[in-house]
Formats: structure tokens, C-alpha cells, sequence
């Protein structure tokens, strides 16, 4: 059995409830381009909004960062991973969490305490020393002198100085060598490697300083990818079972071995297939571009392509889509819509490698000239040209001349790119963000208006199959994507306008009601990707004109929406189209 399946049925047993897990995509939360921690769509739930399912759950999280993405190539860095958590609404607390992570760790997974070692927070002039977790530790037979106290740095989640819920933290280490366990844990020793963390939401921090909560919450995390390398007794995340048939694909195609020279090539490869993979195979509509998520698509893939020359496999070859059909294969009992959008996402990565292949050889016959002209950096204007003629991503041109011990004018770069693609790219190096992150008044209004637009199209368009396929909300706008196989006329867009504005005028009620899923779908509520949601869901009304499955959160009253406009009608890929609207 995986590990997954070891941790959900662990949880259940102690009276959580599974949740689905969320797209990596994140759904009104314009702080991230994606879900980056297990806990970030479970963030109106861990604020006080009531959960349907209750106060205790579990769920394996889909996550992607790319903020060490320079990193990926390591034993242990990846783009995409899979995030196990379990959460505790305002139900139990300390005793409970330490409790039962111990014992899954030491009874279901076999782990001997003896490799175990756990650091808990310090504390400071402002909160004092969770001595509590300490004890409980030593009470399951956890050494003194394999408990180590840290600071803020370590054991405190997010940090002192935000406002809003906060609290110590408690991180699981475990001996991740063969050489004899040492008596007296030391968390700066390399050896120990973390594999859980439970983060105790414990106080309030406002101008006044830390008051204990009322409600006080349980977030724990657990790394699919690490956990499983350790269970097997690898020291390399891609010698496990989740990595080990994409390396014997890229060994085979390439016809090199994975432990020499070209052992990194091979960790990008996969890593950043599977990583594509996984976000063009949601329903969220991503596929590679210049701005936001499809730019990070574009630059794995386009990364994975180099690396690939490099092993001298064939890029006229059919591997890419062994690799996607393999990948697909393995993760869609968990992720059904995978293999839902099988063809959608082999067409799209196949599409953007034809793409880039076509300049790549060329590209870096460019890129050689270049760096033997110049003694330690390639100038701006030379980066550009490499971008703009032959598809090269900035980041692309640094990684080619870090190989080759130089630098990139990157400044001067961005002063030749076009004003919006420069703020694009400024904007997404600033959302790789984690935490707490509030849903405005101004996202709660686009949110609703999402559910207006819905029921707009299937009035104007004259057709009831028209659904949402996507969306995402900003403070300053809001994106919605549906299946329909044309252009929108102005008088259409026009009608649309009109009705979603008369609905605004109406002043009608927002009403939110909590049922059995089946019962919502019979009742008429639409739901985005039904598969997606719990078996007890919020079902959100607006008048007699939009009843939808929804997790939130909505305005009161229509009439809060002010005035509705559609700036922008696009396609958005096959059989899809894309609306952008603002409210004034």
C-alpha cells in the first residue's frame, strides 16, 4: 500500500474526514501562482469559516514552487510534490497531534524511535517555551536528549512579526544514514533529515502582541516524495519507487546511466515533466504563455527539452509522451482528471517542444558565439536577442552561463522587455508567498460576480451546457473561462453586460446552505468539477438565478457589486473562451 493510502486510512481511524485534494492552481487566492503548502486552500476553513465535513480532516495536497527551482537537480529539491496533511479545526490540539503522528510513524510505518528526533520552539521575551510538546514527546519515550529547543527561525510559524494567527511549531527528524545513531541530537547535523511538521495556531498576534486563540488549530505536513525515499532506505529522492520507471525511460532513451555525469540532466528531466504534466492535466486551463502560470509552464518545459539535448535524446522521438503517458499512469486513481485531459495535455507539451526544437540548436549556436566573445558577462541586449529570436527564457541564459562562469546583465534585460511582460515576470517572482492569505472585499465581489456571469451565458448563448472551466480573481479583475466554440458578437457581450448589471440592481439575496452532494446536484446546484468536492458541500443561492456548489466566499447582497463590465472576450484553447471583467 502507498503511503498515501497508509495516511488517509491512518487518519480516518481517528474521526477525520478525507477532503478532496485542491487544484495546484490555486481558486481565489491572487497572492500565489500555485498552491505552494498543503494548508493554503484550507485558509477560510483555518480563519473560522465552518468546515462541512467538520472539525478534523485529512487530505494528500497536489503543490508546486519554483522558488528554488535552481535547486531541482539535487537529491531532494523538486518543482512539483505531494503534501499529507491532517488538520484539527478547533477540535483537538498538542496531545492529540504529537500523539498520533508518533504513533504513525512508529506503528504503521515502522520506524524505530530510536531514529527519531524532534525540535519545539524556545520561546522568547514574547511567547514563552513549549515546554507542553516537550513533555508529550518524552511521555511516548522520545529522549531529552533527543529534543532540541530552537527559535523563532525554526519553530515558529509564519513569523513574529505577521498579524493573525500564529503559534509554535514541532518538526519530526529522522536519521537518514547508515552510520550509528548519535546519543545527543544536533539539528545542525545533515544527517537528520525533517519529515513532518505540526504547527500549533495557538495565539492571535495584534498591535496589543499574543493573546491565545479562542479557536486554536492543528496544520501538519509531510512530504510524499521525501517520506517515501526514507521508508525505502535511499538517500536520493529519484532512486525511489515514485522516480525510478522515468529514469529507466530517460537511461533507455538516451542510453546513458543514471550514476554518472549526467545524473542531474536526468533528475530535471523528470522532475519537470512530471511537473508540466500534473498543471496542464487539471481543468484549470493553463498551458504555456508569457505571463504567470504559463510561463513557468513554458520554462520547464523548455528547461526539460535542453536537458534532453544534452543526454542526446532524440527530440523528434516520441519520449516526451511516453513520459507524460507514464506519468498520467501512475497518478490518476489519485488525480482523475489526468487522464481526463490525457490528449489535451500531450498535445499542448508536444506543441511546445516542436516549438522550441525548432530554434533550440540554433539558440545555442548563438549563445556559444556570444560567450566566447566576452570575458565575464553577456550583456543585456544579447540575453534579449536570445529571448526574442530563439525562445530562450532569461532564466535559461543564466543557467547556460553559470555553466560557463559568467554572469548575465538580467537588469539590462528587463529594460529591453516589452512594459507588460516585465511586470508579468516582476509580479510572479513576488508570489511564491505562503501563509494566511486573506480573500478581500474586492476578491469576494469578483467571486460572486463569477456565479452572475455563469448564469448570464447560458441565458444570452441560449445553451444550459455552458460551464465554467476556470477562473481566477485579482483585486483588480476577474477571469472566467467556459466552454463555447466561437467568438462572442458585441451585441452578445453587450446582452450579457445588461443582464448580469439588472441582476446587480435587483439587490438579490445571497443565501448559503450545507447538504449532501448528490442531494445538491439534484437539487439543480452547479459544481465545477464535481469529482473535486466532499460528500457535504455549501451550496451558495443568488435570488432565483444562480445555484452553485461553492466553498466561498460570497457578498450579501448583489447590489455590493456596483457595476459589472466585460473589458475582454478571448479564446483560451480548444473549445474554451475567456472573459475578463472589472466591477466600478
Amino acid at each position: 500500500m502507498k503511503l498515501k493510502d497508509l495516511y488517509i486510512e491512518f487518519f480516518l481511524s481517528k474521526g477525520h474526514k478525507q477532503i478532496p485534494s485542491s487544484p495546484v492552481i490555486p481558486e481565489n487566492d491572487n497572492t500565489v501562482l500555485f498552491n505552494t503548502a498543503g494548508m493554503q486552500p484550507l485558509t477560510p476553513y483555518l480563519k473560522g469559516v465552518p468546515h462541512p465535513l467538520g472539525l478534523r480532516l485529512v487530505d494528500y495536497q497536489k503543490c508546486v514552487r519554483t522558488n528554488d527551482l535552481d535547486e531541482v537537480g539535487d537529491t531532494t529539491h523538486h518543482t512539483f510534490f505531494e503534501m499529507l496533511g491532517n488538520w484539527s479545526l478547533g477540535d483537538y490540539f498538542k496531545k492529540e497531534s504529537i500523539t498520533w503522528s508518533f504513533e504513525f510513524l512508529t506503528g504503521v510505518l515502522n520506524i524505530p524511535v530510536e531514529k527519531l528526533a524532534v525540535t519545539v520552539f524556545a520561546g522568547n521575551e514574547l511567547v514563552p517555551r513549549d515546554d507542553e510538546s516537550a513533555e508529550i514527546w518524552k511521555s511516548l519515550g522520545v529522549r531529552e536528549e533527543r529534543i532540541a529547543f530552537l527559535g523563532v527561525d525554526d519553530n515558529w510559524w509564519p513569523n513574529m512579526e505577521m498579524f493573525g494567527p500564529c503559534g509554535p511549531d514541532t518538526e519530526i527528524f529522522y536519521f537518514r544514514s547508515t552510520d550509528e545513531v548519535p546519543d545527543k541530537f544536533d539539528p545542525k547535523d545533515e544527517r537528520w533529515v525533517e519529515i513532518w511538521n505540526n504547527v500549533f495556531m495557538q495565539y492571535n498576534h495584534d498591535e496589543n502582541g499574543f493573546s491565545p486563540l479562542e479557536h486554536q488549530n492543528v496544520d501538519t505536513g509531510m512530504g510524499v516524495e521525501r517520506t517515501t525515499a526514507i521508508l525505502e532506505g535511499v538517500d536520493d529522492n529519484y532512486l525511489s519507487s515514485i522516480f525510478k520507471d522515468y529514469i529507466a525511460l530517460i537511461e533507455n532513451k538516451s542510453g546513458k546511466t543514471y550514476e554518472g555525469e549526467y545524473k542531474k540532466s536526468m533528475r530535471i528531466i523528470a522532475d519537470h515533466i512530471r511537473a508540466v504534466t500534473i498543471i496542464i492535466g487539471e481543468n484549470s486551463g493553463v498551458k504555456p504563455s508569457n505571463t504567470d502560470q504559463g510561463y513557468i509552464v513554458r520554462r520547464l518545459i523548455r528547461r526539460a527539452i535542453r536537458h534532453e539535448k544534452k543526454l542526446g535524446i532524440d527530440i523528434d522521438s516520441s519520449f516526451n509522451s511516453d513520459l507524460v503517458n507514464s506519468i498520467i499512469d501512475d497518478y490518476k486513481r489519485y488525480y482523475p482528471e489526468l487522464d481526463a485531459n490525457r490528449e489535451a495535455t500531450l498535445a499542448i507539451i508536444e506543441g511546445e517542444k516542436n516549438k522550441f526544437a525548432k530554434t533550440l540548436d540554433k539558440g545555442l549556436k548563438e549563445f556559444n558565439k556570444v560567450a566566447t566573445k566576452v570575458k565575464e558577462k553577456i550583456e543585456g541586449d544579447d540575453a534579449f536577442h536570445l529571448y526574442d529570436t530563439y525562445g530562450f527564457p532569461i532564466e535559461l541564459t543564466v543557467e547556460l552561463a553559470n555553466e560557463q562562469n559568467l554572469i548575465v546583465d538580467t537588469e539590462g534585460f528587463y529594460q529591453k522587455f516589452k512594459a507588460h511582460q516585465e511586470l508579468s515576470r516582476k509580479g510572479a517572482e513576488n508570489k511564491f508567498k505562503s501563509g494566511l492569505a486573506g480573500t478581500g472585499e474586492i476578491e469576494t465581489r469578483y467571486h460572486t460576480a463569477t456565479h452572475l456571469l455563469n448564469a448570464a451565458l447560458k441565458i444570452v448563448l441560449k445553451d444550459k451546457n455552458i460551464h465554467q472551466m476556470g477562473s481566477n480573481i485579482t483585486a483588480e479583475r476577474m477571469r472566467f473561462d467556459f466552454n463555447f466554440d466561437r467568438k462572442l458578437t458585441q451585441d452578445e457581450k453587450e446582452e450579457l453586460e445588461n443582464l448580469v448589471n439588472e441582476w446587480i440592481s435587483k439587490d438579490l439575496l445571497v443565501t448559503k446552505e450545507e447538504m449532501n452532494k448528490m442531494d445538491a446536484v439534484e437539487s439543480g446546484a452547479e459544481a465545477m468539477f464535481i469529482e473535486r468536492y466532499p460528500d457535504v458541500v455549501s451550496v451558495y443561492s443568488i435570488g432565483d438565478v444562480s445555484k452553485e456548489i461553492c466553498t466561498g466566499p460570497h457578498v450579501t447582497r448583489t447590489s455590493e457589486l456596483h457595476h459589472f463590465k466585460i473589458v475582454k472576450e478571448e479564446a483560451s484553447s480548444a473549445g474554451v473562451r475567456r472573459i475578463k471583467a472589472i466591477l466600478d
